[in-house]
């Protein structure tokens, strides 16, 4: 009874010193804007710098993409991300997408059902814009520049990974909502990915995760894949969150193949 005592109470102080930290980090979040020249207003984003940067050492650059009806103050704050980036020195960026639904250009740059109509080609517009103030603002390392990203921002760090694969050094699609073809692949054999998904996700089913890193097991690319037994679409983003910064200080960014 002793000993089981003085463990929970173990465990309890454990807990609160961890929530403390969490609380300390994510105070450290700032939020911000910047003229969207394109759109032709202010747009939003989310910013941590760890507490530890000087401008004379580069430090490594972490893009996070929100999901659907999120925004970025929301992702930013999933547990463990602001700790772990201040433990492993990264700056990080969180940009809005032009709005909650923009897709980040993963369904198209035009349709006549969105508003405006040009909303893909904005929303990914946002994200290389905030990636470029954070590359000037910060003394970036070029080479450990990573991308991740929670169901439809899942399916944007697939999308933004395949059409910028000279940026990345690392992807994490965690839950991913994505329309197109695993077959594109072959124009990143070169980027390390990590995919998180859980085998009892409602809203993004299991099976579409399962056929990218079939292809990527072809590729004979450098991957790890995290398939949570009983996951659903959202707790595995914050269980998991460990996991995705371990693989990003495994990798650096490679020279594509010729």
């Amino acid at each position: 009874m002793f000993r089981t005592a003085i463990l929970l109470l173990f465990v309890g102080l454990s807990a609160a010193f961890t929530a403390e930290a969490q609380e300390k980090t994510a105070a450290r979040i700032q939020k911000r804007t910047y003229d969207f020249k394109e759109a032709g207003k202010e747009m939003e984003y989310a910013l941590f710098v760890h507490s530890k940067y000087d401008k004379d050492k580069k430090s490594p650059l972490l893009v996070a993409l929100h999901g659907l009806g999120s925004n970025p103050q929301q992702i930013m704050r999933y547990r463990g991300l602001t700790d772990l980036a201040e433990k492993y020195g990264y700056v990080v960026v969180a940009p809005m997408g032009y709005n909650s639904k923009g897709w980040y250009g993963n369904k198209g740059q035009k349709s006549a059902k969105d508003t405006p109509e040009n909303l893909g080609e904005l929303s990914e517009k946002d994200v290389m814009n905030v990636l470029a103030i954070a590359r000037k603002e910060f003394n970036i390392d070029d080479n450990r520049i990573y991308l991740m990203g929670h169901s439809m921002g899942g399916g944007g760090t697939w999308h933004l990974g395949l059409k910028y694969p000279d940026i990345w050094a690392g992807l994490a699609p965690i839950a991913p909502a994505i329309f197109r073809k695993p077959d594109e692949l072959v124009k990143i054999k070169h980027v390390a990915v990590i995919v998180v998904q859980g085998d009892q996700d409602k809203l993004v089913p299991v099976a579409g995760a399962r056929r990218w890193v079939e292809q990527m097991k072809k590729l004979e690319m450098k991957y790890e894949y995290i398939e949570v037994a009983g996951g659903d679409h959202v707790r595995v983003a914050f269980d998991k969150m460990p996991d995705i910064f371990a693989f990003f200080e495994k990798h650096k960014k490679e020279a594509k193949p010729k």
